[in-house]
């Protein structure tokens, strides 16, 4: 199990130093305007937090966080975009 937690930390942090500019910041370098922009950046947005969202589970397992404050902590963390050290 703690093999798991830590690959699953060590992808988010790879993933985190991979990301890069931000969706809009992708989206200005796409030069997107109008709905093809914010289309885009609501998908990115959900790809991203899609891609945090098994890291933050572990996060908050590694806390044992249960309930209201699991879920508290989780969608903080998707928010921000994965688990910080």
């Amino acid at each position: 199990m703690k093999t798991l937690i830590t690959a699953l930390c060590l992808s988010a942090f790879a993933f985190s130093a991979v990301a890069g500019p931000s969706c809009t910041d992708q989206a200005a370098e796409k030069k997107l305007n109008g709905a093809a922009k914010n289309s885009f950046v609501k998908k990115c947005e959900k790809d991203m937090a899609a891609a945090a969202q098994p890291a933050c589970d572990a996060k908050a397992a590694e806390k044992k966080l249960a309930g209201a404050a699991k879920n508290s902590f989780v969608k903080k963390c998707v928010k921000d975009g994965g688990p910080t050290a």
